[in-house]
């Protein structure tokens, strides 16, 4: 437990922000996943409208330090490649 005021206003700020990053990452788990599911059943509108959210997900948590740039980068090239084998 904290023993300070400033130690107590730390821990309910880290809590606030946990929430808040865990609701971000979460939501773009979530347009991967439907994105990759999308492809999986072969539905080529519904895998390029989830592709735009991902996509839009990992970009805003890239910005927000929550995933590495890099990371991002390999995420959005994985889904675009597995996009567009299904428009071939």
């Amino acid at each position: 437990m904290p023993n300070t005021p400033s130690q107590k206003a730390t821990l309910i700020r880290n809590a606030k922000r946990r929430e808040r990053n865990r609701g971000r990452r979460s939501e773009m788990r979530t347009w991967i996943k439907s994105t990759l599911a999308a492809i999986e059943e072969g539905n080529l509108e519904t895998a390029q409208a989830a592709f735009v959210q991902a996509t839009k997900h990992i970009d805003k948590n890239v910005k927000w330090n929550q995933l590495h740039a890099n990371a991002g980068a390999h995420r959005k090239s994985q889904l675009a490649k597995a996009v567009n084998a299904l428009k071939a």
